[in-house]
């Protein structure tokens, strides 16, 4: 996926959910640096699976937690029943690596089996934005 699309979204803890119009089928690279009321992340995990995440990496504060909220918000929309391969969304936690491996992994492995996914989301969740931070490590890894 060395060719795919790249958009950063910065969120804090405060922040509305935007609409995420024209991204069905999208890749999200979670990085979450600061603390999140667990409500937030529910709210985030359904909103990215409603706005057509099926690939979601994610790397950070409480990561383990994120990827079963994500997951669960995947289980919740289908309603809890098995789906085809070309509807499943995928979810890795990376706690223990450096964001860059996570990045490296997200470019050259996350592949969705059914889908080419060629736009990738950066989700930040912090404090302050770190865009060109983030850009350029995702585009170096």
């Amino acid at each position: 996926m060395l060719n795919s699309a790249l958009k950063y979204l910065h969120l804090s803890p405060a922040s509305d959910l935007p609409a995420l119009e024209g991204l069905r089928q999208f890749k999200a690279v979670v990085v979450v640096d600061t603390d999140v009321h667990e409500t937030m992340m529910w709210d985030v995990s359904r909103w990215l699976i409603d706005s057509g995440c099926l690939y979601a990496l994610v790397w950070g504060k409480d990561c383990e937690q994120w990827r079963e909220a994500i997951d669960d918000a995947a289980q919740e929309a289908v309603h809890y029943e098995d789906v085809p391969e070309a509807q499943r969304v995928f979810i890795t936690a990376h706690e223990d690596e450096e964001l860059e491996e996570a990045f490296w992994f997200a470019r050259h492995r996350a592949i969705h089996p059914a889908h080419d996914l060629n736009l990738t989301l950066i989700l930040h969740i912090a404090d302050v934005p770190r865009r060109e931070e983030l850009e350029a490590a995702y585009h170096d890894a």
